[in-house]
């Protein structure tokens, strides 16, 4: 199995970044491979509507320490946990997704990884519009 740590560089102070990654209602803005319609909230969870049926997501508790842990529950109950760090950097922030290979296939995982990559980029710019 493999791993890899996707990141982009965001010209803003971490704690903004990861306020605004770990807002569910911002997902649909920058978060085109996981949704672009709303969530709606269950509990501590997160439904996101999908063309394969509801997947659920549920962050890590709320914390100072840019953790945006978050675990992903598919539409056929797999669980995948994603590690999520904002860190500072000379420029402002880090972000840094840990992508896992799980039981994809080489060819899934590079999809994937590209799929995280271009939501990364369109984090970046959203917050870096203003």
């Amino acid at each position: 199995m493999q791993s890899r740590h996707l990141s982009t560089v965001i010209r803003r102070d971490p704690a903004e970044v990861a306020a605004y990654f770990g807002n569910p209602e911002n997902l649909p803005e920058w978060a085109a491979g996981l949704t672009d319609t709303a969530v709606r909230h269950d509990g501590d969870d997160l439904v996101i509507p999908t063309p394969m049926g509801d997947w659920r997501m549920r962050f890590a508790a709320p914390n100072d320490l840019g953790v945006l842990d978050h675990w992903v529950t598919d539409h056929t109950g797999q669980v995948t946990y994603n590690p999520v760090r904002v860190i500072a950097h000379p420029d402002g922030a880090e972000l840094i997704f840990t992508l896992r290979q799980l039981n994809l296939t080489d060819e899934q995982y590079e999809k994937d990884a590209a799929a995280v990559t271009a939501d990364l980029e369109r984090l970046r710019t959203v917050l870096e519009r203003d």
